[in-house]
């Protein structure tokens, strides 16, 4: 599949919208995007929560994911675990989103978060379940 216009497919995510993601790039091969660091986006110590990195990566994993679909299939989230690495203090959080496995009934997808130096923050594998229509 040929490069897909990223703020069409966060239009598709009301929540992703309402977290800040943006996607810089999609194809099949690989989604990039990220957000900015914001004090809405924070826990105690004006880290930015877990729960919105790991929001980040599953909305970028399911992009991923529904670019690697079969024609008239959907997907949905079915497990997702993240290790986390350091905080995001400042600046922004880049996530790039890969296929590990392309499978008639599942997808894995590997999401890599990191900071501004380029030190990973997170690393997400989630399994997407493809679902015919």
């Amino acid at each position: 599949m040929d490069r897909v216009d990223g703020k069409t497919l966060v239009s598709l995510m009301p929540f992703a919208q309402a977290i800040g993601v943006e996607i810089e790039s999609a194809t099949a091969e690989e989604v990039r995007g990220g957000f900015d660091w914001t004090p809405e986006r924070c826990t105690t110590g004006q880290l930015v929560h877990g729960g919105a990195l790991m929001a980040l990566a599953d909305s970028l994993g399911a992009v991923c994911a529904y670019l690697n679909l079969p024609e008239g299939a959907v997907t949905s989230t079915i497990e997702s675990k993240t290790n986390f690495f350091r905080a995001v203090r400042e600046g922004r959080a880049t996530a790039t989103s890969t296929p590990l496995h392309v499978g008639r009934t599942t997808i894995v997808i590997q999401t890599d978060i990191r900071d501004d130096r380029g030190k990973r923050v997170a690393l997400v594998t989630q399994t997407q379940a493809v679902i015919p229509k």
